[in-house]
């Protein structure tokens, strides 16, 4: 059978850009906008207020901008935003925002992995990767290039920096640096993303700026308030420094433990 002839429901106000591929048993609602050359497998839900970008993939059994099981939800007009390139694999759940930020937010060149939960108000950055079943909780906010492992717990509010590893099936309770790879339990410090980062084109010199910052952080046992003196004092200035001295500073929720 053709796969035109089988039931769909496109709302007619919804916004489809050219060159989209929506395949059988999939509903779309109206206040939705689709970017060209996406393409929408067989039975995905796309509700009010999805912005999806373009050249993304979404698989079989997602659903996208549902309503937030937040219980504070009242009602107000919230919105999800995907972005260019992304791929939503099976069964992966995205929440629309609520009164906190508005909108859920996956950025460009993404790869979500079945049955990933992004939940309200989550701002996820670009070119992350988040492995199979990892679960969002709201509000939570990921840098660029971060890297999840699968069944992954998130409280939260929690924050984790750009280029961070989070190795599978941790308990994230406490911001994760940037720059850093994150294991054991509780959540702890094991190292820098050293191969991550020259992967994406970090030099020698910017590598070993990271790996000094947490040497004197982590691996020093030192004061937290007492590491970022030392390390402003002692360490030359580099970008690399400054991100990883203002995320901690900003870090009102606190960041995960070093080596013990």
């Amino acid at each position: 059978m053709n796969n035109d002839t089988l039931p769909r429901y496109i709302h007619p106000d919804a916004k489809i850009g050219k060159n989209v591929v929506i395949e059988p048993f999939t509903t779309i609602y109206g206040d939705v906008e689709i970017g060209d050359n996406t393409w929408i497998g067989p039975n995905v839900t796309i509700f009010d207020g999805a912005r999806i970008g373009e050249n993304c993939k979404i698989f079989p059994g997602a659903v996208i901008s549902a309503v937030s099981q937040d219980l504070k939800y009242k009602g107000e007009y919230t919105t999800t935003h995907i972005g260019n390139n992304t791929t939503i694999r099976e069964c992966v759940t995205i929440h629309k925002g609520t009164a906190d930020r508005l909108k859920t937010v996956v950025g460009d060149n993404c790869l979500l992995m079945a049955y990933v939960h992004v939940a309200h108000d989550c701002i996820i950055g670009n070119n992350v990767i988040i492995a199979n079943s990892t679960q969002l909780a709201g509000h939570i906010t990921i840098g660029d290039w971060v890297v999840i492992e699968g069944m992954v717990g998130t409280q939260q509010f929690v924050k984790i920096g750009d280029h961070a590893f989070v190795a599978g099936m941790s308990s994230v309770r406490k911001n994760v640096p940037p720059f850093v790879k994150a294991a054991r339990e509780p959540l702890s410090y094991v190292g820098v993303n050293a191969i991550g980062l020259r992967r994406r084109g970090f030099t020698d010199e910017q590598v070993a700026n990271i790996e000094d910052t947490y040497r004197i952080i982590y691996v020093q046992n030192t004061n937290m308030s007492k590491a970022m003196e030392i390390a402003e004092v002692e360490l030359e200035e580099s970008e690399e420094r400054n991100k990883i001295i203002e995320f901690i500073r900003s870090s009102s929720k606190g960041i995960m433990r070093g080596i013990s």
